[in-house]
């Protein structure tokens, strides 16, 4: 009850801080602000804003004040919605802040978003997210609108403008997410076009251990501009904090688009070359550890010298639109990816903290995918009465074909606290050969779906509602072998109301669910099953308020999901468990005052174990999850003829259970980030210079406790100074 209260004064401050008047024309944007507690306006200089194209007629949504995030981001098939307007959760971190703060990849961008925390992915070194407490791959993550067709291991942020991130069930929006992750919530990346003016930049960095250089070029030209070119290229190479560990990354991008007065088109393709090697794994625990080992002495261990990972990916989409009429839109979109990985990788699994016997085993698991998105629709507003509709029928179908094998080392004794690190001499017959690329699953995923969004009372009041029917159809193969099908279909509905109580403050609910793949499941006999794609309902209900210069969102949500188990050892019959979450969300951002930006939020998350196979963890708290986080952050740009900022965050993320039994509990921890940008010329050319330092106290620290329910601890990242410089020429 402490905590709502909390929640409530810190959403009145925000309500009662400031008041704002927003003028825009054209590019050029003029903000007052005004003190609540005097009548004193500042008006300040007129800025040009450079706002990229999109294959649609509205664009990008405007940034706030601030910079930071956006004024609204992508609904699903009903495109850009403002936050005060939509009655669900969404928030767009921009190309600025993610440049002032040298984000290299999505998880990196996604440390300002106090819902959500980054880990390593089950099994690679892929990016994991959890929102909400629910893991979303970092191979679930939507590029426009279609899933599938980014690099699977790892996105570079030189290949998006924005990463948007809806928080909740969203199989009615956009579909069923293929991988079957995604229930808390979900990603988008919105792709660079050409800007409205000229850019040519380049930028060069180093983190002290290895450098990087990328560009980014863009041009229209043409009648009006119509037709805009962008290219951007990046390479980064060289280690890291961590010993022993490198990283080289090669990247090329290509993006065009065309803007007629009824026609409009965009298409991008990139070439994404990502190797690491002798990268540090994620520690295993079995059940027979009986307490959490010492993070600060796994911060000494040290990737295998044998272990790489390789991922190769070509992928490209085109996305048109046709203006039937002033009021009735077509549209279309493709994507694909191609992509060949290749690796062997080694984990440690400890059996005992205080003794420190583990078990070091090996893994060569050669893969390709080759993945197709599509989508059709048509949407159409029109008045009924005194209602305004925005009507929209939308198709799509996914393909995924998944090839690969596995080739398992037998493990070695081995011991966390002097761990061996045998010779690659024999690495060949250790692992032995895991073979070609057999097929492994193909996975169909069909919708139809039809929505309404309906306004009415002068646009006080907006209900959003539909529902998508959907297929998933998915060939499981073992070694090339067709073993079986699985078939469901399913309709997914969704009703959101949204009330403007004035024009700053909404509130807003909703009922959505998500459609998930089933999962992979083993019984102790190593017979694999996969469990029947569920339904995961969400329920939510919140207060939105924006006065043009500060926002905020503070929600309670509820969300249930299903758990598939084997009985009994060698049946194939599966019992559903149930994990519960439901929390309380609140977030601010903006521009507090002249000078101060400020970025951040608290989520508190209730976690519960529901109907558990015997009983076993009834009424446990769902591992992984921590019950509190928050993140505190603010830019200051100093009084001084230079244009120089100081940006500082402060992480927290509560202790945390490491297993379903709950004996295993990891500690809270506490993370201080800093940086400074400095804007200036050289020789007449724009330059921005860019330093910081994350982790500054180097705490060792044990940031994540699980994937997909099962026990690989991720250790934090060491401290990590970056610098950077952009020429804009």
């Amino acid at each position: 009850m402490l905590k709502m209260k909390q929640l409530c004064v810190m959403m009145a401050c925000i309500t009662q801080g400031f008041t704002y008047a927003y003028a825009s024309e054209g590019t050029e944007t003029t903000h007052s602000i005004a003190n609540a507690y005097n009548t004193a306006v500042q008006t300040l200089d007129a800025i040009n804003v450079v706002v990229s194209a999109d294959a649609s007629a509205n664009g990008l949504m405007k940034p706030y004040a601030g910079g930071q995030v956006a004024t609204g981001g992508k609904v699903g098939i009903f495109g850009n919605q403002k936050n005060l307007e939509t009655p669900f959760n969404i928030t767009s971190y921009t190309n600025q802040y993610i440049q002032d703060r040298q984000a290299k990849s999505v998880g990196e961008v996604l440390q300002a978003d106090a819902g959500v925390r980054t880990a390593k992915g089950y099994g690679n070194f892929q990016e994991a997210y959890f929102i909400r407490g629910f893991a979303l791959a970092s191979d679930d993550t939507a590029y426009n609108g279609l899933y599938g067709i980014l690099p699977r291991q790892y996105i570079p942020t030189e290949l998006f403008e924005r990463v948007e991130v809806f928080k909740g069930a969203s199989a009615f929006l956009n579909g069923a997410i293929p991988g079957g992750t995604g229930i808390g919530g979900s990603i988008n990346l919105l792709p660079k076009r050409a800007s409205n003016d000229p850019l040519t930049r380049v930028t060069i960095g180093t983190n002290f251990n290895g450098g990087y250089v990328a560009s980014d070029v863009s041009r229209r030209f043409g009648t009006d501009d119509k037709f805009g070119v962008r290219v951007n290229t990046a390479y980064h190479d060289g280690g890291t904090e961590v010993d022993k560990e490198n990283k080289t990354l090669g990247l090329a991008a290509l993006s065009a688009d065309y803007k007629g007065d009824r026609f409009r088109l965009s298409g991008d393709l990139g070439y994404n070359n990502n190797r690491l090697s002798e990268n540090r794994p994620s520690l295993r625990l079995t059940n027979a550890v009986a307490q959490i080992p010492s993070a600060s002495q796994y911060a000494n261990y040290h990737g295998q010298a044998w272990t790489y990972s390789n991922e190769e990916d070509i992928f490209g989409s085109v996305r048109a639109e046709y203006d039937l009429s002033d009021a009735t839109t077509t549209y279309a979109a493709y994507g694909f990816r191609k992509s060949e990985e290749a690796g062997v990788y080694s984990s440690q699994q400890l059996s005992d903290t205080e003794a420190g016997p583990a078990k070091l085993s090996a893994s060569m698991i050669p893969r390709k995918d080759t993945n197709h998105s599509a989508e059709i629709g048509l949407k159409s507003k029109f008045e009924t009465g005194a209602f305004k509709h925005q009507v929209v029928a939308s198709s799509s179908i996914y393909r995924a074909d998944k090839r690969y094998s596995y080739g398992y080392a037998t493990s070695l004794n081995d011991n966390f606290y002097d761990p061996i690190y045998p010779e690659n001499s024999n690495i060949d017959k250790w692992l032995g050969k895991a073979g070609a690329y057999p097929k492994a699953g193909l996975s169909t995923f069909k919708s139809i779906a039809l929505g309404d969004n309906i306004s009415m009372l002068g646009d006080r009041l907006t209900v959003m509602l539909g529902a998508r029917y959907q297929d998933v159809d998915q060939d499981v193969y073992s070694y090339g072998t067709y073993k079986y099908n699985i078939n469901k279909h399913q309709l997914t509905p969704a009703l959101g109301l949204s009330y403007k109580l004035t024009p700053e403050l909404s509130m807003y609910a909703n009922y959505i669910e998500a459609l998930v793949q089933g999962e992979a499941i083993l019984d102790s006999e190593g017979n694999n099953y996969l469990a029947d794609p569920f339904v995961s309902k969400q329920k939510e209900l919140g207060l939105k308020y924006e006065n043009g210069l500060v926002g905020g969102t503070l929600n309670y949500f509820y969300t249930d999901r299903q758990k598939a188990s084997v009985n009994t050892s060698g049946s194939a019959q599966i019992s559903q468990a149930t994990n519960i979450h439901q929390g309380i969300e609140f977030n601010a951002y903006g521009q507090l005052t002249d000078s101060i930006k400020i970025l951040g939020g608290a989520t508190w998350i209730d976690t519960e174990q529901k109907d558990t196979y015997q009983g076993l963890f009834e009424g446990h708290r769902v591992i992984g999850v921590p019950e509190f986080q928050a993140n505190v952050e603010a830019d200051w740009k100093l009084p001084t003829e230079q244009d120089i900022s100081l940006n500082g965050r402060v992480v927290y993320t509560g202790s945390t259970y490491a297993n379903n039994a709950n004996t295993l509990k990891l500690n809270d921890w506490t993370r201080v980030d800093v940086g400074a940008n400095y804007k200036t010329q050289f020789n007449t050319v724009p330059t921005t210079l860019n330093f910081s330092v994350t982790n500054v106290m180097d705490k060792d620290y044990w940031a994540s406790a699980s994937v997909n329910d099962y026990t690989y601890l991720s250790i934090s990242e060491p401290r990590t100074f970056k610098l950077s410089a952009s020429f804009d020429f």
